[in-house]
């Protein structure tokens, strides 16, 4: 990423800080950036909170809460680590699929074979910018009553059949990290259309505190319950203290201006990328249909251990920053955290996965990057061969 967080945004937060006594801890700015952001997004509710980490834990400690026994999560191999361990945290069992290699999202056939009667729901990575969405996946779940959750931290503005991503879920996840589609430094959201969730997720947030639940009628009845409490120091939940700031909530604004357009110039740059580089040898056949472009991904067709070599030791001599297996740094089995939860040799089982992990690279996109830029990168990659 180059230049994600502007002057403009910069002036915007030094403005506030101008202002008699600004309060710089969770207040209207951030309330007004949840509202925005739902709008955006097209859902009622939306809670800020400090990276898309910490929306990944609130959203597996709120489906703790449904589900006091556990149960099993689906997920996928090749994501972020805190999709995983958010489900470990909260007491579940991660249940893994490997790929499709055109969307980089689990295969929706592997999903279905891998319910069960103790599946609790299916946790989607939209990974940079793919979409992982199908029909017949939408419909099963539909059909079967199982939960669908979204993490969409890469894939901001990426639709499935014209609709946003992240509108599907009973729960969405979203991050605002300095390289992604738009930045508050360090942050992330929650979105969902259910009430209950929404109230539980704004306690979560602030330490389990009733007082952050805006429905009256749920805080007269724990009050009424507990008389013995002082109303503003009621702890309803075993929560967390995971809130973003005003400063946060004043630079999601600005930049959300500039998303949409920003979001074009990625797509441009992508297909761009996928016409130039050379497709005798990298994947081109990715579903581009509704992506919103995070990365560009480099993988290999054939693997060749020797080529991938010779690729990493071409980007770095030409200083072309890059990421080795994909998201999240390759597949997720093959890491020492979960080894021993489910098997040293686990791994195996995943040849897509496996293939993008020795064979797969991803380089930087951002609106800043232009398109002679973005033909000087494919230009320099094909002369590998």
């Amino acid at each position: 990423m180059r230049n994600n967080i502007l002057r403009e945004d910069l002036d915007n937060v030094i403005d506030y800080l101008r202002t008699d006594d600004p309060i710089l801890t969770n207040g209207k700015k951030v309330v007004e950036f949840e509202r925005n952001w739902s709008n955006w997004l097209g859902v009622k509710y939306s809670v800020f909170v400090n990276s898309g980490s910490s929306a990944n834990l609130l959203t597996m400690f709120l489906l703790k809460k449904m589900f006091p026994k556990g149960g099993e999560v689906i997920v996928p191999p090749l994501t972020w680590v805190s999709d995983i361990t958010s489900v470990i945290l909260a007491g579940f069992e991660p249940v893994f699929c490997d790929l499709d290699m055109n969307t980089l999202g689990m295969k929706d056939d592997e999903i279905i074979k891998k319910l069960s009667h103790r599946t609790r729901a299916v946790f989607i990575t939209h990974v940079q910018g793919f979409n992982a969405l199908t029909d017949k996946l939408l419909e099963y779940l539909k059909e079967k009553k199982i939960i669908l959750i979204e993490d969409v931290c890469e894939s901001h503005g990426a639709t499935h059949n014209g609709r946003k991503l992240g509108t599907y879920g009973l729960i969405s996840n979203f991050s605002f990290y300095y390289a992604h589609h738009m930045s508050t430094i360090e942050g992330g959201m929650v979105c969902t259309n259910d009430e209950e969730i929404y109230q539980g997720l704004r306690m979560f947030r602030s330490h389990g505190l009733l007082r952050e639940c805006t429905s009256e009628n749920f805080k007269n009845k724990v009050e009424k319950a507990n008389p013995a409490l002082n109303p503003e120091f009621i702890f309803a939940h075993a929560g967390f203290n995971v809130r973003n700031t005003e400063i946060g909530g004043i630079l999601g604004l600005s930049q959300l201006k500039r998303l949409d357009e920003n979001i074009k110039i990625r797509t441009r740059n992508l297909h761009l990328f996928l016409k130039l580089i050379d497709q005798r040898f990298f994947q081109t056949d990715f579903k581009v249909e509704g992506s919103s472009n995070y990365a560009f991904n480099l993988i290999l067709k054939e693997g060749n251990l020797n080529i991938a070599s010779k690729i990493i030791e071409h980007l770095k001599k030409n200083r072309i920053e890059f990421r080795r297996g994909s998201a999240g740094g390759g597949n997720q089995l093959r890491q020492p955290y979960l080894r021993d939860l489910v098997g040293r040799d686990e791994f195996k089982n995943y040849p897509v996965t496996e293939h993008v992990h020795f064979f797969g690279f991803y380089l930087g996109n951002y609106p800043g990057l232009s398109e002679e830029e973005v033909t000087e990168l494919c230009n320099l990659i094909n002369k590998v061969f």
